[in-house]
């Protein structure tokens, strides 16, 4: 029984994102957006008691994509913090009654500097809906809870209407996953976002030797280097031409093959990356393409190598 109470909370949850999916007004959702697209200043969310947690989390979904946002919370607004708000910006209100007190003096004072206010709730004719410059009407009366009591749909569709408008706006700006890198350079989506031109190794630690070298001489390149390979440099413009592997050495094995010259078992014309190639792009090339090096060029000129274990 416990297990089927859980799977009815999910299956009216879906039930009411369904419904706000066919009943959501496309004027109103682009006539939000529009607002928050031009606004030059912040884009300010509020809401009170379970709508004012889901506001915060929009307000960091906001920022965390391109859309600059705060939350504020209405009781601190109504002991000073309306100061917060300025001509520039852009206001939020979340009431799935439309009727929450503590928002009734930032609706008055948004209508003072006359900075347009997108409300979210499920009261068409509410106090809010009516002060909105868009309203976003949520379905109403599908709570999970069988008391009608605790927020349960109505927040989960309020989320989903925060992630619709951040991702909309996300791509309106055309923000890209190097701007993402800028606002989120910590943990692993950091690490992956990052240039294989921060992680690369460079200068004495790159393996290189000259072309007319023998194979004995690239071993102990390869080998002082730890890297298990070394590119080979045209003598004259010193740009990669060939990369011998471990595995090249173990294929032209042979009683004479320290006397070799490099050129005689290189690979010649190397995969390379460019020093923007992001690190979780150049995980994906060494998965496709079975290697665990690459050179990192520019103008052909070999500036850097990377290894699949620098990454990991």
């Amino acid at each position: 029984m416990t297990f089927s109470i859980g799977q009815n909370v999910i299956d009216i949850e879906i039930k009411a994102l369904k419904l706000l999916k066919k009943s959501i007004s496309r004027n109103q959702f682009e006539t939000a957006v529009n607002f928050l697209y031009k606004t030059t200043g912040k884009i300010i969310i509020s809401g009170i008691g379970k709508s004012g947690h889901i506001a915060s989390k929009i307000s960091s979904t906001l920022s965390s994509v391109g859309s600059s946002s705060f939350f504020l919370h209405p009781s601190e607004a109504n002991h000073g913090d309306l100061g917060m708000i300025t001509k520039k910006d852009c206001m939020i209100l979340i009431s799935n009654s439309g009727e929450s007190s503590e928002l009734i003096n930032l609706i008055l004072f948004c209508k003072k500097i006359n900075i347009p206010i997108v409300s979210i709730t499920s009261e068409e004719k509410s106090t809010l809906a009516k002060q909105s410059s868009a309203v976003l009407l949520i379905p109403k009366s599908v709570e999970a809870c069988p008391l009608e009591l605790a927020p349960t749909s109505s927040t989960t569709c309020t989320l989903v209407i925060g992630d619709a408008l951040a991702i909309t706006l996300l791509r309106k700006r055309r923000f890209t996953s190097k701007d993402f890198l800028k606002l989120h350079p910590g943990g692993k989506l950091g690490r992956l976002l990052l240039k294989v031109s921060d992680i690369m190794k460079t200068h004495k630690l790159i393996p290189l030797i000259e072309q007319d070298k023998s194979v004995s001489e690239a071993i102990l390149e390869m080998t002082s280097k730890g890297q298990g390979c070394v590119g080979v440099l045209s003598k004259k413009y010193n740009s990669l031409i060939g990369i011998i592997t471990d595995g090249d050495l173990r294929r032209f094995m042979s009683k004479n093959l320290l006397e070799k010259k490099v050129t005689e078992i290189m690979t010649k014309n190397p995969k390379t990356l460019s020093p923007d190639t992001l690190v979780d792009e150049a995980i994906k090339l060494m998965n496709k393409q079975s290697i665990t090096n690459y050179f990192i060029t520019k103008k052909k000129k070999p500036i850097g190598i990377i290894h699949l274990h620098d990454i990991l």
